[in-house]
């Protein structure tokens, strides 16, 4: 049987134009980006990761598709940092608490009231400080590219409100693994206990713990008025996190696709911020509502009084030139 010229023009023409689509499709494959973070994809941590992914997405031309893994579904902190030093996981969203660990520069800002109020602690962030802060990752086999936002940390507890310093004495209270946070707590009379955020909803159940301290938007996206009587606003320190990549995976990446995941990052970092200045003004009303007794105000000099002694050991660990030029800054 002889086949038709057309026939045969026809079958090439739709073998050729196969080729063309399967190549097209190979070259469109996505390369996957596993996102780790601790708190619900509900959470301020969510509102980044999702920014991250979709401005990185959008600018590498569909080049990377991010998976992601809220509630601490690739582990704790810790685990999700040590993660991205071994390269099993592209990108992380974690507290300072954690990476004090890692980046001890980091510790620095976590010095209870170093920051007067939001605008104070997102200029120096942004500025010349914070970037040179995010360059120091590096060393620790870490590449930082942005920082986002959990807020200022408020206390809770389910033993009686806190008024003043005296009111912490002797109370078990959830710190993160972090040696400032835990300096401060001790100062304080209270007895801090470095938990993963992952055990901390049992302990306060079963009474392990007294309480903890976390921002607003923690408070409220983690329902802790479900397990906590009283919140105090003590707003004690200021709570950025940091937006980070695997260096194994970072170095894979060309000029243009770094400048996205960059961009990206840049992105997530001021969704978070919108997210916490949303949850701040409304978190109060919601948490009320749900019945914890909150204590609105405290006197801050009180406790910067009670924690002279921690600050003298912060003088000398991080430098009383390098507080300074973080109080100071405009």
């Amino acid at each position: 049987m002889v086949s038709h010229p057309l026939s045969r023009r026809l079958a090439i023409a739709l073998a050729a134009a196969s080729a063309v689509l399967s190549g097209a499709a190979f070259a469109q494959q996505a390369k996957e980006v596993k996102i780790g973070y601790a708190l619900a994809l509900n959470s301020h941590y969510g509102a980044a990761a999702l920014a991250w992914a979709d401005t990185t997405e959008k600018a590498a031309n569909g080049a990377f598709k991010f998976k992601q893994f809220p509630a601490s579904a690739l582990g704790g902190e810790r685990e999700l940092i040590e993660g991205l030093q071994l390269g099993t996981v592209e990108a992380v969203i974690v507290s300072t608490g954690a990476l004090s660990n890692f980046v001890p520069d980091v510790g620095v800002v976590d010095i209870p009231f170093l920051f007067r109020d939001t605008a104070h602690a997102r200029g120096v962030l942004d500025g010349p400080f914070g970037q040179e802060l995010l360059g120091k990752f590096q060393k620790r086999g870490l590449i930082a590219l942005a920082w986002g936002e959990q807020g200022f940390r408020h206390l809770t507890n389910n033993k009686h409100p806190v008024r003043t310093p005296a009111d912490l004495k002797g109370l078990k209270i959830r710190v993160t693994e972090n040696p400032v946070h835990i300096t401060a707590f001790r100062t304080l009379g209270a007895s801090p206990t470095p938990m993963s955020w992952p055990e901390v909803i049992g302990a306060l159940q079963q009474g392990t713990i007294d309480g903890q301290e976390n921002p607003m938007s923690v408070i409220v996206s983690a329902k802790l008025p479900q397990v906590q009587k009283y919140l105090t606003l003590t707003g004690h320190v200021y709570a950025p996190m940091a937006l980070i990549v695997s260096p194994a995976f970072w170095g894979g990446l060309n000029d243009a696709q770094k400048a996205a995941f960059t961009q990206g990052a840049k992105a997530g970092a001021l969704a978070s911020r919108k997210f916490v200045d949303e949850v701040e003004t409304k978190g109060l009303s919601e948490v009320k509502a749900a019945g914890m007794q909150v204590v609105e105000s405290v006197d801050k000099a009180a406790f910067q009084a009670a924690l002279a002694p921690a600050y003298k050991q912060y003088a000398t660990k991080f430098g009383q030139k390098t507080l300074d030029q973080i109080a100071s800054a405009k």
